[in-house]
Order: C-alpha cells, then structure tokens, then sequence
C-alpha cells in the first residue's frame, strides 16, 4: 500500500481516539488552571510529556508540591507499560522502516492508539499508517488542552466532571467489536479487569496503590497476551 495511502488511512482511523481526547484534554486543561499550575507549564506538559494519566498525577503532585524527582519517578512507573506496547509495534512494524522514524512512531503511542494499531493493522503494521494515527491523538490532545486553558472560568464544574467519561466510552468503542470476534483479546482484558477488581476488593491487597494496581494489571494481562501469543492463539485476523 502506498504511504500516503496509510498515511490516510492512519488518519481516518484515529478520529475516533481524538474526539475521545478532546474533553479530556479540556479537563485536564481546566484542573491545571484550577490547581492554579502556570498555563505555559501544563501546555509544555502535553506537547512533551503527552501522557493523559501521568499528566493528571504530575500537576496534582506539583500542587501539593512534590519534589521534581518524586514527579518524575511518579511519571516513569506510570508509563512504563509503554515498553511493552512500543517493543510490540516495533517488532511488527513493516521490515526496512527506517530507525529515524522509530522515535517518533514512539512518542506518539498511547494505549488508544495501540490499541487500535494492534486490532486495525492486518500482519505488518505500516509507519506512515501509525504516524498518522499517532498525529491525530497528538494533535487533538494538545488542541483540547489549549481550550481547557482559555476557558477554564467559562465551563461550568457539572460539565468538567462528567468529561472523564468521555475516554472509558471511547476505549470501549475501541475495544469491544474485536472482542466479539477475538476470543484471546477477550480473555487479556477479562484477566486485566479481575486483577484490577481484586485489589480493589480483596482486603489483603488493598494496601496497593490504584496507580500500582493499574501498572501490575497492565503487566499481568500483557504476560497473558505473550503467552497466548506465542502458542499462536493471537493474531491480527
């Protein structure tokens, strides 16, 4: 397929992800100015960090005026089921993509766009197909936080708090037509939703922290996805 056919493509498949994006990067725009973090600091935050869970906890850390390390360290854990998720594109990327690509095919991962990566590609997935999709997550997401800013005074609280749910019903979008004709991807999220639930409800884990949690589901359902994996259970069809 031709570049700019992927490129395209990338694009088409990524509106979803950014009307997701967008009031939730308007909140988070809203809760900085809120919290009363400079508007430069949290556009800085988008632009370079581009991280929605991280970028939430990094501006309520700042508020309670965490040191830059602990903010830093908070980020790092956050994000490090991004290793996973990067090394899985890299590897099914289309042979001879070139390395000065591969940073910013990186940078732009997200779990929306992995996900949709991962269940849209068909075999080899194309670079210009992911730089595409990656663009518009991006775009969308840093063009909602710019609104948030601007208009932080204007949008009422009701609305603010009623956005977060905005990103659950994309991700189930996103989702749940693959589980109907995937059985494996049905058992890794079911296997991700009972380890999250068990620290949430099993008095002896309840000492682990929800970030914690989130981190130790993720990794247990990316082991699952692995092993199903490699018996040949999982595939792009």
């Amino acid at each position: 397929m031709e570049a700019g056919t992927s490129f395209k493509r990338g694009i088409k498949a990524g509106v979803p992800i950014a009307v997701g994006y967008l009031p939730i990067a308007i909140a988070f725009g809203v809760l900085a100015k809120t919290l009363g973090i400079p508007s430069i600091v949290a556009m800085l935050m988008s632009l370079i960090v581009f991280a929605g869970a991280s970028q939430f906890v990094g501006i309520k850390l700042m508020s309670l005026g965490a040191l830059p390390i602990e903010i830093v360290l908070a980020t790092f854990i956050l994000n490090l089921r991004h290793f996973l998720m990067t090394s899985f594109i890299a590897q099914n990327l289309e042979k001879g993509t070139s390395k000065k690509l591969m940073p910013y095919l990186a940078f732009g991962i997200t779990d929306e766009t992995f996900a949709v990566a991962s269940i849209e590609e068909k075999g080899e997935i194309s670079p210009q197909f992911m730089l595409g999709l990656n663009l518009m997550a991006f775009c969308f997401w840093n063009i909602g936080t710019l609104t948030g800013l601007l208009m932080s005074s204007w949008i009422p609280e009701y609305i603010i708090n009623g956005m977060g749910i905005a990103l659950y019903a994309m991700f189930i979008g996103l989702v749940v037509p693959s589980m109907r004709t995937a059985s494996p991807i049905l058992i890794v999220a079911l296997a991700a939703m009972a380890v999250n639930s068990a620290f949430y409800f099993v008095p002896v884990l309840s000492f682990v922290s929800p970030s914690w949690a989130i981190i130790i589901s993720t990794v247990t359902a990316a082991l699952l996805g692995s092993f199903l994996d490699g018996k040949g259970e999982v595939t792009n069809d």
